[in-house]
């Protein structure tokens, strides 16, 4: 942020700011009084307010300076480089410093959303010299890309990868003492998440029709709430029959194990009774192996393969809607709010920090607040299945 300050030799008031990675002393004739400090501090934030849209001319407030030939060469000004590195190097830079933060498969994420839309946009400017036009432009432009299914990025995509652009003007504005462009830039506002649970007949219609040598691999999906990745990951040292517990502390990622999601990812999930069955039945396949559900070679499962060659088959099979997968992990969310249980315990069954969510993405589903553990949808299993 710039200042009005005052002389120490002639008490006469000047400006302090920065532009373009520079800082810039411009003096006036004024005298230091709180009404001409008044009136120069409404002009620096007229000064600051264009320096973050891009449309700031050094020129046209301070036309006799010599800093104008540094900064313009034109009406609005051909930015230099300042003392600023590059885009694409400070981003390198900046990825290697953040690599011990992030998982692996986050960190490649991140090197893709930099390598195909960010590098290409900004790559050869310098860090101070992107302005807040030249977001709003690659943003409008994002929109215009071709996404999935004939359609274009949507909002959320497109957030994800605005995301990474603001972390790093953010950090390069504290490092080389510049204002980020990002300043009064919001995320796009995203559509409210429309989850499409199944019911529990048609949860029992799946189970009733599913492959013999999957029935176990889907009563986990429907009645623990356990993302793919989990559910792959899991190995039997994590299944604690005794206090009838799945413990969540890895996943499958990518080929590899990894750490779950994040904190609240850790957790103990508690099995209901088909799912204990379940287990005892699958250990009886698989329990000479280190992962629950594996392959021949005791290899975790490939989510993709199960999706396009057991899943989408069989809902197509049972005249269901075609879904993802992960609308198992909703249905079971669903089911434990209509069986009454407490959304404490649900959340924590999640793997849900807070309540909010729950309360956010299914709240009409929810009938009551009354259980305080599981026995409810115990119940409701028991006198259903």
């Amino acid at each position: 942020m710039g200042n009005i300050r005052a002389r120490s030799d002639n008490g006469k008031l000047f400006f302090d700011f920065r532009f373009q990675g520079k800082r810039c002393r411009e003096q006036t004739t004024l005298d230091n009084t709180p009404a001409n400090s008044r009136k120069l501090k409404k002009i620096l934030e007229r000064i600051e307010a264009e320096i973050t849209l891009g449309s700031f001319d050094y020129a046209k407030y301070f036309p006799n300076s010599p800093m104008v030939a540094k900064f313009t060469s034109s009406a609005r000004g051909t930015p230099s480089t300042g003392d600023t590195p590059l885009f694409k190097d400070f981003a390198e830079t900046w990825l290697g410093e953040m690599r011990i933060q992030w998982r692996d498969s986050h960190y490649d994420t991140m090197c893709h959303t930099f390598k195909k839309h960010l590098n290409p946009a900004f790559g050869d400017k310098a860090v101070s010299c992107i302005t807040k036009v030249d977001i709003l432009n690659f943003r409008s432009s994002l929109a215009k890309v071709p996404g999935r299914n004939n359609g274009y990025l949507s909002a959320t995509r497109i957030n994800h990868i605005l995301t990474p652009l603001r972390m790093l003007l953010n950090e390069a504005a504290d490092r080389y003492d510049f204002i980020t462009p990002y300043r009064g830039i919001k995320s796009l506002k995203v559509p409210k998440t429309d989850v499409q649970p199944f019911t529990l007949d048609e949860v029992k219609l799946i189970l009733a029709t599913v492959r013999s040598d999957f029935k176990d691999y889907y009563y986990l999906r429907f009645f623990t709430g356990m993302r793919s990745s989990e559910i792959h990951g899991l190995q039997w040292k994590y299944v604690d029959f005794e206090r009838r517990q799945i413990l969540i502390r890895q996943a499958w990622v990518k080929g590899k194990l990894v750490e779950t999601k994040n904190d609240g990812s850790v957790r103990e999930i508690d099995m209901s009774k088909p799912v204990y069955e379940a287990l005892k039945t699958q250990l009886k396949k698989t329990g000479n192996y280190e992962f629950v559900f594996c392959n021949r070679n005791g290899e975790p499962l490939n989510a993709n393969n199960i999706t396009n060659r057991i899943w989408h088959p069989l809902l197509r099979h049972l005249g269901l809607e075609k879904r993802r997968p992960y609308q198992t992990r909703h249905t079971t969310a669903t089911l434990w709010l209509a069986s009454g249980e407490s959304p404490e315990w649900i959340a924590r069954q999640m793997g849900h920090t807070t309540t909010e969510m729950l309360f956010r993405v299914y709240s009409r589903f929810v009938p009551n607040l009354t259980r305080q553990d599981g026995s409810a949808f115990e119940h409701l299993l028991k006198t259903t299945l």
